[in-house]
Parts: structure tokens; sequence; C-alpha cells
């Protein structure tokens, strides 16, 4: 039986729960209010379900991450990142970055990013903790990614491009920003061939978990939260630049 975690108090099972197929589903329930999701996060956990389900909860074994300092550029990329033209900036346009990703896996079948899931991540966002970073081309957004910073981590959840290599642009500068400032690890949930071809892996849950527990053992809530994230100086950029 999947358990059911009602509103209050705030508490989800062990990780070593979740089912093994569907891989890491843990529980049902709760809220997506911000206590809830950052109470998720530092334990490894994140929401995801469908317009016509509950809440569900999920904590997969393996987990892909991305080591800022184990980015992989290749040369092609590399030149787009300097080259192509475009601007990048940091929480300029949250909303808009979570409706494209929104409208691109909007296919046949709907998204997961539901109206409630939008609701949520905005007020995060309102609160400092969740975050976005920006592609234009011109004064058009045409790439972008959204996640969750608690310090010293970022909790991506969904990106999105309109041409071609904007979102991986994104990730470039997010992840050596990480790098530059101490931040330590980029959460890609599961594994697909588009971050894997960045550098990311896939490492064992335990692990992944004993990595949240050292970084946050002992620390509050509040205490985790980044109003001061690694893309905060960011501010605007352009790709013309080898950063």
């Amino acid at each position: 039986m999947l358990p059911w975690l009602p509103a209050f108090p705030i508490q989800f099972p062990p990780v070593t729960d979740a089912l093994d197929d569907p891989d890491g589903l843990l529980a049902a329930g709760g809220a997506l209010t911000p206590e809830w999701l950052v109470a998720a996060y530092r334990r490894g956990i994140f929401p995801w379900y469908s317009d016509d389900q509950p809440v569900l909860w999920w904590s997969p074994d393996p987990r892909m991450v991305l080591f800022p300092e184990q980015l992989h550029v290749r040369r092609s990329l590399a030149k787009r990142v300097r080259n192509a033209g475009f601007r990048v900036t940091a929480d300029h346009a949250f909303e808009r970055v979570i409706e494209n990703c929104a409208e691109t896996r909007n296919y046949s079948t709907g998204t997961w990013i539901t109206e409630d899931m939008f609701e949520a991540y905005c007020r995060l966002h309102h609160q400092g903790v969740a975050h976005s970073v920006e592609v234009w081309r011109g004064t058009a957004l045409v790439g972008g990614l959204y996640g969750v910073a608690l310090v010293p981590a970022f909790f991506g959840e969904s990106m999105f491009s309109l041409e071609s290599d904007a979102s991986k642009v994104a990730l470039v500068h997010l992840a050596r920003s990480m790098a530059g400032t101490g931040g330590k690890l980029i959460d890609c949930q599961m594994h697909t061939p588009h971050l894997a071809s960045l550098g990311a892996r896939s490492i064992a849950r335990s692990t992944f978990i004993s990595y949240l527990e050292k970084w946050f053992d002992g620390r509050s809530d509040r205490e985790i939260l980044t109003p001061d994230w690694p893309l905060a100086a960011l501010g605007e950029s352009s790709s013309n630049t080898d950063r």
C-alpha cells in the first residue's frame, strides 16, 4: 500500500521505502506548500504527478546528478555559448520559463506541470527559493530552466528550448556559476541522454542522500534556503564572451 500523507504534520516515510516499480514512488498526499516542498527536497524527494492524480512524491534509485566541476562542454556547444549571440539572465522571467516548460511537454497527453504545480513553484520563487535561468535571442525568450536552490545544491525541475542548444546554454551558465561559488551538486532527478552529454551521471540513491544529510544535518529549513544563490550576481551576460 502506498502511504497517504495528511496535510499536517509534514512527515515523509524513509526514502528506502520507495517502490521499485514504478521506480522511486514513495507516497501520496501531503500538500504543495513551500514548507512541504522544502522539507521534501532536503530529503531527496520531489513531487511529480498528473492532473487526474493526487500529489505523488518520488525518490528514484539511482539518481541523475551533475557535479558542476565535471561539466562536459563539447567544442560545438562551447562555440554556441561564446558566439551564438544569446543573452543569459537569472530570475528575470521565472513564470514564463515554467509556462514554456509546460507547453513544450504538453503533447497529446498533457503535462505534469499542473496549475497547482505552477502556483506552488511561483510561491517558492517569491520566497527566494525557486529560481530560473533564461536564454534570450534579442527580446525573445528562447530557452531556460528552473529549480530549487538549497545551500549548496540546485534541484533542477525542468528546462526548455525553442532554439537549438538554448537549454544547454542555460545549464552551462548554471554549472559554471555554481563551480565558481562553491556549489556542490545539480540534481537532475532521472537519466536523459541530453543531460548525460553534459557530464551528468547516475549515482546510488543512498549516496545522493548521504550528500544531503552531510550538507543539511542539524540545519533548519530556514538555514538552508539561499536567497543569494550562485547566479544572483549573473544579472545579465552575453554569450559572445567566454565565461
